[in-house]
């Protein structure tokens, strides 16, 4: 409406300064005047203006005063004809010409509008630009409500056109976090092999075991059913430090410092005793190589498994402490590469020198993990994306070792290679005993105080390849399936079966059955997002993990009890309440693959918050 009126009175003034009324505006105060262009809907024609906006003038009397209108310049053209200054063709004739004036100004703006974006969408794509192909409706649709709600939070505090209160190192920081509220029920069915699982998780973490004693080895659970009520809390920050640096923490519960669970067993110690928290996550990120088709992060502390895996080889709580390196290349429109570096220490040793015996030396060694992937993201089709990725990790001086020959006279006397058993394990890998005890007539020739320590009894060096393959065809609906297949390269079956304690079948001594190799498959079908009421997701799967295919210690915990030498399935569902609200169901069937009879059910139900 503006331009049209400028327009009109561009044509206007003129003629009224023929006429000795108006001045015309000179050549600065044209190039001040406003040149604002409203939508083309909302610049009205002469048809769409009122019938008794322009009145004719009657030949012989004074007209009677028009209906006023919200438009300024048509007020003015009105009462100009009123007093006989314009006619009414004249008054048209100018009302036309403003008209087409302001359609020429129009289609001038809306030509180098076009010819703006054009330029726009011809310029190469860069590192500081994304490109998106396909965008699910799910995704558009969160990213409009988080908008949205972003908006409407600043509205309500009245943020707009104020500075934050907060100090600046508060504005750079974002918090998470998430609750968990689980019931579990472990169920075993009769027949398993009670007296047949030692724990030797509980034997290396104490005193060493006296195997020629009156005392029964520690053991698991096999056929007791069990009912418990489990939380977890997490909560969690990432502090912009600028300059590509960023640095992040993470708070967890859990029932000890465990590296699989930061689950919290609601009941135990005396009645309602507070719980412990952990520092679950504490790292300092780098981003850089600010290039064309390629990034680059580079971490350093303890921070989330950087590698592209299934729930096998990590389980989803692990942290890996240490140092990794992380990149991404695009090699075409459909496919780009990624590569993953790390360096991880697993155990460290105090020092080199025993805690009983004054002066004695004992040699130790560091155990790391090295670790390296490299893969592809390809997009097939707008709907059908597949990853697949190739790792290999090398668990160093993980594996036990024989110490040197001795007579350990009490349970506090230690063995030279006592460091080499594991610091923490769940159950299913092979074991041996790591102390050479020489009988003497101090222990009754092999008959007496035989306190012993077990170390794995397999070096491990992985090698796993993983795949993913999303369809997105049934939108909001997506399809899922993911694989994965490990075998440890450095597994001797024939060193094994002289000196392995477990994983042998029926009979005395019996034969090992362990073995090397461990794959999973699962399939997922639901929505892409669960961040509205009614959003569900399902998913089947199935897995068969080898003894000493991956170090128990580090896989998944609760699938069998956790650990490996299991095969069965699991199934479960999904369903959200809110965006952040979502209730889950799931049930898992194992069986134990080498060595006695061992059987489970497990059936959970989680409640999930998170913020």
């Amino acid at each position: 409406m503006l331009q049209f009126d400028h327009l009109l009175l561009r044509r206007l003034v003129p003629m009224l300064a023929l006429l000795g009324g108006v001045r015309p505006l000179g050549a600065a105060e044209e190039q001040a005047a406003p040149e604002l262009v409203p939508p083309a809907n909302q610049l009205p024609g002469l048809d769409a203006l009122p019938a008794d906006t322009v009145l004719p003038l009657p030949a012989t009397e004074t007209p009677a005063a028009p209906t006023p209108t919200q438009n300024v310049t048509l007020n003015l053209i009105n009462r100009l004809v009123q007093k006989g200054v314009l006619s009414k063709e004249e008054a048209a004739e100018l009302i036309k010409g403003a008209e087409s004036d302001a359609a020429t100004a129009r289609a001038q703006q809306q030509a180098e509008v076009q010819a703006a974006v054009a330029q726009e969408l011809a310029q190469p794509v860069t590192d500081e630009s994304v490109s998106v192909n396909y965008v699910p409706e799910t995704v558009k649709t969160q990213i409009r409500d988080e908008i949205k709600a972003d908006v409407l939070a600043e509205a309500r505090a009245g943020k707009f056109g104020k500075a934050s209160p907060l100090p600046t190192w508060a504005q750079r920081m974002k918090l998470y976090g998430d609750f968990r509220l689980r019931q579990e029920a472990t169920t075993f069915p009769e027949g398993n092999a009670v007296g047949a699982f030692p724990n030797f998780n509980a034997i290396n973490s104490d005193l060493p075991f006296d195997v020629a004693g009156t005392l029964f080895s520690p053991q698991y659970n096999v056929n007791e059913d069990r009912d418990r009520t489990r939380i977890r809390f997490r909560l969690g920050a990432e502090i912009d430090l600028r300059d590509s640096f960023t640095a992040g923490f993470r708070l967890a519960t859990g029932d000890d410092n465990r590296p699989i669970s930061t689950n919290q067993t609601l009941g135990q110690g005396p009645g309602f005793a507070k719980y412990a928290i952990w520092l679950d996550r504490a790292f300092l990120r780098y981003d850089f190589g600010d290039k064309p088709y390629s990034d680059f992060s580079a971490f350093v502390g303890r921070f989330d498994n950087p590698f592209f895996s299934s729930e096998v080889m990590w389980d989803e709580d692990v942290g890996h402490d240490g140092f990794a390196l992380k990149g991404k290349f695009e090699v075409t429109d459909t496919i780009k590469s990624f590569v993953t570096l790390g360096a991880f220490p697993v155990f460290n040793p105090n020092y080199n020198l025993s805690s009983t015996q004054s002066g004695k030396q004992v040699e130790t060694s560091d155990k790391w993990l090295y670790g390296a992937q490299v893969g592809i993201d390809w997009k097939i089709q707008d709907d059908l994306t597949a990853k697949l990725a190739v790792a290999y990790y090398d668990f160093q001086n993980i594996e036990g070792r024989l110490s040197d020959p001795f007579v350990p006279l009490n349970p506090l006397d230690a063995g030279s290679t006592d460091w080499t058993r594991p610091a923490f394990a769940q159950r299913g890998n092979t074991y041996m005993a790591l102390r050479n005890i020489t009988p003497t007539a101090a222990n009754g020739f092999g008959t007496t105080l035989q306190y012993q320590y077990y170390g794995l009894a397999t070096p491990f060096r992985d090698l796993a390849v993983t795949g993913r393959l999303d369809y997105d065809g049934y939108e909001p609906v997506r399809v899922s399936l993911v694989g994965d297949f490990i075998k440890n390269l450095a597994f001797d079956e024939s060193a094994l079966s002289s000196n392995a304690v477990n994983n042998r079948g029926a009979g005395a001594p019996g034969v090992y059955e362990g073995g090397d190799t461990a794959w999973f498959v699962n399939l997922q079908v639901g929505d892409a997002s669960l961040d509205q009421f009614g959003d569900w997701t399902t998913f089947l799967g199935y897995r068969y993990v080898e003894s000493d295919a991956v170090v128990d210690g580090f896989t998944e915990s609760v699938f069998g009890g956790g650990g490996t030498n299991l095969k069965g399935f699991t199934l479960g569902a999904t369903m959200a309440f809110s965006q952040s609200v979502r209730l889950g169901v799931r049930w898992m069937s194992a069986n134990q693959i080498a060595g006695p009879i061992l059987k489970s059910d497990i059936l959970q139900f989680d409640l999930n918050a998170k913020f």
